[in-house]
């Protein structure tokens, strides 16, 4: 810990485009062994001097980190290696995977030189309209109510109404607004999808405080389901970073409907094998009056 000190200490006049480079080079060195000069010229379009530069500014902040190796002619990590920044968080790492599969950044942008090979489940496309968007963040930057026409999954056809938004929020899957409906006069998400078309806008102050569903946890308590093995158990613990056999997720009710879904906790359980269903909610009483009593969605 005092080392993690003196490199917070030595960092903290760096610039942020030099620092951002030498988080690079502690990342490379972290999860792959290895960085050169080269690394550095092509992620951030430097010079070579300067790639030299910041590898030797890198040894200054951090000289029991890295060596350089004259047979393969690339710095590696030393042996009693300790990061200079946050890179060891393996959600990081798998975050930039993540990133890749899904198109958000490509293969050059990710910090990744030597990428496993990986796949991930393939999700439908759900696309969200660029005026839409610019139209509700410009509503919750200026508070401003608008005029959207919706097609509702509780009627037939779409119709004309306003809302006040004041956040945006994603389920796992999509990503919808937000919002004070002022036909039901309560707080709704309006997915973005739906959203045909924006209409007129006015000025329409509303608390976002208000919404209380928005701002209010619940906790879901999960346990392994009873019906698995010892063995089973413990690596449903481990999987769930459960402690003492009990993990708690604490859940804006708002987002509770999509999280209860999300975690298999929706349908008939008792058709389930152990084996499927793997975790249990110890506190389904509480949890079902916070999901009855939660405003509805849209």
């Amino acid at each position: 810990m005092a080392d993690r000190k003196v490199f917070r200490d030595s960092r903290s006049e760096l610039k942020w485009g030099i620092e951002k480079r030498l988080e690079f080079i502690d990342f490379r060195l972290f999860w792959e062994g290895r960085i050169n000069r080269s690394d550095l010229t092509e992620q951030f379009g430097i010079s070579i001097p300067q790639a030299s530069s910041d590898l030797a500014r890198y040894q200054g902040l951090a000289p029991t980190n890295i060596t350089y190796d004259p047979s393969q002619k690339c710095y590696l990590a030393a042996s009693k290696f300790l990061p200079v920044f946050r890179v060891d968080d393996s959600n990081r790492y798998l975050t930039q995977l993540n990133s890749i599969a899904n198109r958000t950044i490509t293969a050059a942008a990710a910090w990744l030189n030597e990428a496993p090979s990986f796949r991930m489940v393939p999700i439908p496309g759900r696309k969200v309209d660029t005026v839409t968007l610019k139209a509700v963040l410009r509503g919750i930057r200026e508070c401003l109510a608008l005029e959207i026409r919706y097609q509702s999954m509780s009627r037939p056809e779409p119709r004309w109404r306003w809302i006040t938004p004041h956040a945006l929020g994603f389920d796992g899957f999509r990503w919808h607004v937000r919002a004070f409906c002022h036909s039901d006069e309560i707080f709704k998400d309006f997915t973005f999808a739906r959203i045909q078309k924006v209409g007129h806008a006015k000025p329409h102050a509303i608390d976002p405080n208000s919404d209380w569903d928005w701002f209010t946890s619940v906790a879901l308590r999960i346990a392994p389901h009873p019906g698995l093995s010892e063995g089973q158990r413990r690596a449903v613990e481990l999987d769930y970073d459960m402690q003492d056999g009990v993990s708690s997720i604490h859940v804006p009710k708002a987002f509770l409907y999509y999280c209860l879904k999300r975690l298999g906790f929706h349908g008939d359980l008792r058709r389930r094998r152990p084996e499927d269903q793997q975790i249990v909610l110890l506190n389904h009483e509480a949890v079902r009056e916070a999901l009855n009593g939660r405003s509805s969605g849209h």
